[in-house]
């Protein structure tokens, strides 16, 4: 399954979901974050450390010292991971609001994590841009 890569179906198709977790972004030695891997939504290795992104109370609790209080919204449209524009759009619509997003593709969706004081605005914003891309929602 290769998903959508057609941008006026996926914008159209869009439906924002969000996830009720507060989320932070952790970085430190690949070896000091393994026992973390089961729990953390996404691990990413870069020269200067790895990446974690893990529930934020739990990252504390674990003595991590998560940045960037968040919350994730879920794309739900299969997205292809070739699909050209659509984060751009999804980005540029939170932009317009003044929300900054950190994306995330998985396999299946597009997933957007947004500082949680903005999660009213951003769902709203993407509501509004998938409207006018033809959405209703109730």
């Amino acid at each position: 399954m290769t998903g959508i890569s057609d941008l006026a179906t996926l914008l159209a198709g869009l439906r924002p979901e969000p996830d009720p977790q507060r989320y932070g972004f952790v970085t430190g030695p690949r070896d000091k974050l393994a026992r973390h891997l089961d729990t953390a939504l996404m691990c990413f290795h870069e020269d200067e450390g790895t990446t974690l992104i893990l529930p934020y109370d739990a990252a504390r609790v674990a003595g991590l010292d998560p940045i960037f209080p968040c919350r994730r919204i879920t794309l739900a449209v299969h997205s292809s991971l070739e699909a050209v524009g659509f984060m751009a759009h999804i980005a540029a619509a939170l932009a317009a609001e003044g929300i900054g997003c950190n994306p995330v593709a998985g396999y299946f969706h597009d997933h957007v994590f947004v500082p949680e004081d903005r999660i009213g605005d951003a769902l709203a914003a993407l509501k509004a841009l998938a409207r006018a891309s033809g959405r209703e929602f109730d």
